[in-house]
C-alpha cells in the first residue's frame, strides 16, 4: 500500500511515523529533492494516517516549505506525480475554493489517483474524489457518513502531555484521519467499490 501525503514534507523517524518510502519536493516549475519538514504539518498527517495503516508505505510529497501557502500549479504538479508513481491513496489536506480551477482538477484525475481532500475545497468536492469535512465529536478510531460526504475527527495522534486544544487540529487531519481508514478498507476491497465499502463501514450515521 502506497500512501502520499501532499504537504509540507515528512520528518521521517518521528515516533508517530516511523520510516519513510520515498518522496519528492515539488515547486511550480518542478521538481527537487527535498522532503524535509520544516513545519511540522504534514509529519502530523502521516502520524496520523500511520496509526490507522500501519503497513503502508509513505511518500512524502512536499508542496509546503517556510509556510501553508502555495499555488494550482504545484498542486496540479504533485497529483500528477502521484498518478504516474501509481500511489493507492493520495491525501490531499489541502485545496482552493477558486471554481476557475474545477477543469483542471478535472483534466488531472481523469487519469486516476484515489484521491482524500476536504469537501468544501477543490478538488475535494469533485465526485471521484474521497470528501471529508471535520466533525468535533466523532471519535478518533471511526468515521461517519450522510448526504454525500465523510467526516472524521479534526484531531491528529494525541501528544502525550499536550492537551487537545493546544495540539494541531481541523480540516487537515480530518482528510487525514480519512486517509486511514481509505487505506484500511482498500486493503480488502477492490479499487472500484472503494466509495460503497467506505460508505457501508461508516459508523453512527444514515448513509444516504
Amino acid at each position: 500500500m502506497k500512501i502520499a501525503v501532499i504537504d509540507s514534507g515528512i520528518h521521517p523517524g518521528h515516533l508517530h511515523v516511523g520510516a519513510v518510502a520515498g518522496g519528492v519536493g515539488v515547486t511550480d516549475s518542478g521538481f527537487t529533492d527535498d522532503t524535509v519538514d520544516r513545519l511540522g504539518h504534514g509529519t502530523a498527517v502521516a502520524g496520523a494516517i500511520r496509526e490507522k495503516a500501519p503497513e503502508a508505505e509513505l511518500y512524502a510529497v512536499k508542496v509546503f516549505d517556510r509556510r501553508l501557502s502555495t499555488n494550482i500549479e504545484t498542486i496540479l504538479r504533485a497529483l500528477e506525480w502521484c498518478i504516474e508513481q501509481r500511489m493507492d491513496v493520495i491525501n490531499l489536506s489541502l485545496g482552493t475554493t477558486n471554481p476557475a480551477h474545477r477543469e483542471r482538477f478535472e483534466r488531472v484525475l481523469a487519469s486516476g489517483g484515489l484521491v482524500v481532500s476536504a469537501a468544501d475545497r477543490l478538488p475535494g468536492s469533485l465526485s471521484p474524489v474521497i470528501g471529508v469535512a471535520p466533525e468535533e465529536d466523532c471519535p478518533r478510531d471511526v468515521y461517519r457518513y450522510r448526504d454525500g460526504i465523510f467526516y472524521a475527527s479534526p484531531y491528529p495522534r494525541s501528544i502525550p502531555g499536550v492537551p487537545p486544544a493546544a495540539n494541531l487540529q481541523g480540516a487537515s487531519f480530518a482528510v487525514a484521519n480519512m486517509s486511514g481508514f481509505v487505506a484500511r478498507m482498500l486493503a480488502g476491497s477492490p479499487r472500484d467499490s472503494i466509495r460503497a465499502a467506505m460508505v457501508a463501514g461508516a459508523y453512527g450515521s444514515a448513509k444516504s
